[in-house]
């Protein structure tokens, strides 16, 4: 693949399961790599402080809950 760059950067990501463990990990790489998210989790506390931690860095994103 010649010239074709593999970045996220300018892109919007869905993560689900992005307020702990390796969803939570992938979503902060995502984050650092310039991707906008959106990040689901069934419990609102981990995905609030999740949220806080993107909004920290500056990452767009938008958090909500799903089951």
């Amino acid at each position: 693949m010649s010239g074709v760059e593999n970045s996220v950067a300018g892109h919007v990501v869905i993560v689900t399961g992005g307020s702990k463990g390796v969803g939570r990990g992938i979503a902060l790489h995502l984050a650092r790599n310039g991707a906008t998210l959106v990040i689901t989790a069934r419990r609102s506390e981990a995905l609030e402080a999740m949220a806080a931690e993107l909004e920290a860095i500056g990452t767009p994103h938008l958090a909500t809950t799903l089951n």
